[in-house]
């Protein structure tokens, strides 16, 4: 699969931090690649004092937030045009529970006409949302506005195929979670010029439901120039239940700028809802962060959170959030 080699797909590399993998078995037709990271990290906001009911809970502001992934990259030729591929990727959370999550596992077949494969993997639309999901603390929160939108998804069918300067990718997404009577479909494509300037759209539609059928379409624009990259996304749908339909809008701005081994980056997210001319804002902050990049495997990061949705009463919810670590690849 063609990676685009402009400069925002450098920052993105340095940001959301492809893990370093290494070859740990090769022969002429088969390869093995082992990866992952140890990420230390915490966050610390007046959310943490309080449970889902507002009331509080004795706990500190302070919360612990460390993790390590795993994954496993294995690939077979079987003919000139014909390669066998899997991935397996696991996440082990820091804490009592020592809660493990399968992040991705999927396997299909790379052709000269594209790439077909199943199981646990992003649905069409992540590589549009991922113009603007780059920090590495917060970000990418409003463009999900329908389920069939978002990544990792679970019994999950794609194709994706890359045509010179064009990307297509298509997704059908049948009974996630086991939960019967539900679908998704969707079909996206990015174009991307060579004066550093990328766009794409996309739609995905289904039903959550037995009685819920939602809808979503995307719109994406980035542009890079050297070190500077800033992109947009603007995402718009429908969800219907019976005789309620409700309106869904996401808009999410993001820039970065990198200097030597800094990057400094900042998102803008809302979300909103509309029923019956009523909108509610389910996302709208700003965050800014700051990366410092060691070396290839080591990173040091900060991000903050400016919330700008209401407070509850009891001041339980939508606090501001600072969020920092230290995270190694291999």
């Amino acid at each position: 699969m063609k990676k685009t080699v402009l400069a925002s797909a450098v920052l993105a590399t340095l940001t959301s931090g492809i893990a370093n993998a290494a070859t740990v078995y090769q022969d002429d037709t088969n390869s093995l690649k082992i990866g992952g990271r140890a990420e230390a990290r915490f966050n610390v906001s007046d959310n943490h004092k309080y449970d889902s009911a507002g009331k509080e809970n004795g706990n500190d502001t302070f919360k612990d937030k460390s993790r390590a992934r795993i994954n496993l990259k294995g690939k077979s030729d079987i003919t000139d045009s014909l390669t066998a591929f899997g991935t397996y990727e696991l996440e082990v959370k820091d804490g009592k529970g020592q809660a493990i999550d399968t992040r991705y596992l999927f396997a299909g077949l790379d052709t000269n006409f594209g790439a077909f494969s199943y199981g646990q993997q992003d649905s069409a639309q992540v590589i549009l949302t991922d113009f603007t999901d780059i920090l590495a603390t917060f970000g990418g929160d409003a463009a999900d506005l329908i389920s069939g939108n978002g990544d990792k998804k679970q019994n999950n069918f794609v194709y994706s195929g890359n045509f010179d300067a064009l990307t297509v990718t298509a997704n059908y997404i049948v009974n996630e979670n086991d939960k019967k009577d539900t679908r998704s479909y969707g079909l996206s494509a990015v174009y991307e010029l060579p004066f550093g300037l990328d766009f794409g759209a996309g739609y995905v539609g289904g039903k959550e439901s037995a009685d819920t059928d939602v809808n979503q379409y995307n719109l994406v624009a980035r542009y890079s120039l050297e070190n500077f990259m800033v992109s947009g996304l603007y995402a718009g749908g429908k969800s219907e239940t019976g005789s309620t339909k409700t309106d869904l809008t996401g808009y999410e701005l993001a820039a970065a700028y990198q200097l030597n081994q800094f990057i400094f980056q900042g998102v803008y997210n809302k979300q909103q809802a509309k029923v019956d001319g009523k909108k509610t804002d389910n996302q709208d902050y700003i965050a800014i962060e700051g990366i410092y990049k060691i070396n290839s495997s080591l990173r040091t990061y900060a991000g903050y959170k400016f919330n700008q949705l209401d407070k509850n009463t009891d001041k339980s919810a939508n606090n501001d959030e600072l969020q920092a670590g230290i995270r190694f690849d291999f």
